[in-house]
Formats: structure tokens, C-alpha cells, sequence
């Protein structure tokens, strides 16, 4: 193998779509659909959902364990939110982070943002806070060599974890 190979994920398309029409003339990001959809958080992996924010599954996660904690609303940047909203990102983001030690039992978390496109914004018009569980070692050859990721549980099984651990 030479550069970056690439494994077929046809599954993906339905989401790439969904991201490449996003903002386009109105049209609402997917995390503004999932945010006001009316199916079951466990279809939709919905972790937790408060008054202005909620937390939610990674679809296409960095590792088993990755969640986006949002708010409802879109914003672009942190100075987009009023003050309610930001607190109420910031306590969730401290519980996703519990939820994670208490679920997985972690050597470290990684909490981030990407604000903007050049900042690896997928959906840059709606901010969203990253929570990763990390191990010693997580970097493993599939990842440093074949660029591909390996986890080792199903989404169901991450969602089942998280959301029985969630404000413990």
C-alpha cells in the first residue's frame, strides 16, 4: 500500500449528502434535524437532551465512545450563543465527560471544537463540542498505517453505555 487507501463506506453517502446541502437556501444542517426529530433516541443515539443543547452520538466516530454535545439552534462561533446556551453546553460537556470516565474508565479525554471549515468543521455553521475517550497506545498500526479505524463496539452497545452513565 502506497498514499492513502481508501475502504468502501457506501453507507456514508446518505450523511455526505445531508452535509454537502447544509445551510444551502435555507436548508437545516442535520444536527438541526436530528435536534427536532421525533424518533426514538435510540435510533437517532440521542444521549442526552436539555432545554438548549443536547448530546449525541458521534455517526462516524474517532473512537468508540466519541459524542457531540450541541445546541439545538445553529451557531457558528461561541460568541453566536446567548448566555443560557452557553452554560448549558459547558455542564453538559462536564457530564459527557463523566459519562465517559464512568462508562469506559479512560487514561485520558480529549474535548474539542472546529470552528470553521478550515478548522475541520464538517458542519460549519453549527458548533458542536467533541468528547473522546483516549487509552495509552490508541494509536494503534491500522490507524498509523492503513489510515482506517478499528472499534471494537457497536453504536447501540456505545449508546446503551453512555446514556445509563450519563449524570451518574
Amino acid at each position: 500500500m502506497s498514499g492513502l487507501d481508501r475502504l468502501w463506506a457506501g453507507w456514508r453517502g446518505e450523511y455526505v449528502e445531508a452535509v454537502a446541502g447544509a445551510g444551502a437556501a435555507g436548508t437545516p444542517s442535520p444536527f438541526e434535524e436530528l435536534g427536532r426529530s421525533n424518533r426514538a433516541d435510540s435510533d437517532t443515539f440521542v444521549i442526552w437532551r436539555g432545554e438548549r443543547c443536547f448530546a449525541v452520538l458521534n455517526a462516524y466516530p474517532y473512537c468508540t465512545g466519541h459524542l457531540l454535545v450541541m445546541p439545538y439552534e445553529p451557531a457558528a462561533t461561541p460568541s453566536d450563543l446567548d448566555d443560557l446556551t452557553w452554560r448549558e453546553l459547558w455542564e453538559a460537556v462536564r457530564t459527557a465527560v463523566g459519562a465517559l470516565q464512568d462508562a469506559y474508565h479512560p487514561d485520558g479525554i480529549n474535548v474539542g471544537l472546529n470552528l470553521g471549515k478550515a478548522a475541520g468543521a464538517g458542519v460549519p455553521g453549527h458548533l458542536h463540542v467533541h468528547c473522546l475517550p483516549r487509552w495509552s497506545g490508541d494509536t494503534n498500526f491500522m490507524t498509523a498505517v492503513a489510515e482506517t479505524r478499528v472499534l471494537p463496539e457497536a453504536l447501540p452497545v456505545t449508546w446503551r453505555k453512555l446514556r445509563a452513565a450519563w449524570g451518574r
